[in-house]
């Protein structure tokens, strides 16, 4: 269906022993170019996939695998968020993309900041942390949340994520299992290397618009830490709540996902 729609998987040596899969246009096109980033638990399509299907006919769409997601590799030891936002710019900009709008969701938000900071002149505009409640959902550690190792988990990661998502049969569940075991010990150290101490984290000025949207219902990070975050990213940034969805809006209400992105876009590329 994606290659219907015109976009194909590419996959682009970064440099010796790094190699980056994105999700690109089957053809050349002027459309503005639009860069999904996914979030811990799934590769790129898997998470976009219905956005990339919705989208296609008036953006460039770009979909990239993170190093260790999907078919991203690296023989590199670095772990950091700066070296996911290098990954991707490089990547797309050896496409040939000059300028994008950065769509983030969870951990791509995190990605998709750093290289808003780090290449203003690539970003132009984005659609998108602070404390979640690990120990009110009953969670030890992030490890434990977003790598499971068995099917249980995978479901508990899919309710705990969601506001009211049907329950998936076990074969669904065990097909996105092997999908988050493969680089298993890796994206726990991508995971490790997460970690900020309040003293630490501080909120760069951007000079470009940042449009987030957050499910009303998310469990994993509440409301406020969206007041938070626009307070934090000044006059720029504006925040819009979809109402009866959890963490994972954008697979739980596709169609107002969708329909959200569609009023936003056309702005944040003009502007």
């Amino acid at each position: 269906m994606l290659k219907l729609a015109g976009i194909s998987p590419k996959k682009i040596d970064i440099e010796p022993g790094t190699v980056v899969k994105i999700w690109v246009p089957t053809q050349t096109t002027t459309k503005p170019a639009v860069v999904f980033l996914h979030g811990f638990a799934f590769d790129g399509i898997l998470t976009w996939r219905f956005q990339a299907l919705a989208l296609a006919n008036h953006y460039s769409v770009y979909v990239p695998d993170f190093v260790f997601f999907g078919d991203s590799i690296t023989d590199k030891s670095e772990r950091s968020v700066q070296f996911q936002a290098e990954c991707i710019a490089k990547g797309l900009k050896k496409l040939g993309v000059q300028k994008c709008t950065l769509v983030g969701f969870s951990y791509g938000g995190m990605v998709g900041f750093k290289m808003a900071e780090i290449y203003p002149e690539l970003v132009h505009s984005m659609v998108s942390i602070s404390k979640a409640r690990l120990h009110r959902l009953g969670l030890n550690s992030w490890p434990d949340f977003l790598l499971p190792d068995s099917v249980q988990g995978v479901e508990t990661l899919m309710q705990l994520a969601s506001y009211g998502f049907p329950k998936l049969p076990n074969f669904i569940y065990k097909e996105i299992l092997e999908g988050i075991c493969k680089y298993r010990r890796e994206k726990v150290e991508l995971l490790k290397a997460l970690v900020v101490s309040d003293e630490e984290f501080t909120v760069p000025s951007y000079h470009q618009r940042i449009h987030v949207l957050w499910g009303k219902n998310d469990k994993i990070f509440e409301v406020e830490n969206a007041h938070y975050l626009q307070q934090q990213l000044g006059e720029k940034a504006s925040v819009e709540y979809i109402e009866n969805s959890g963490h994972i809006v954008k697979l739980e209400r596709p169609f107002k996902y969708n329909s959200c992105l569609n009023k936003i876009l056309p702005s944040l590329s003009s502007s």
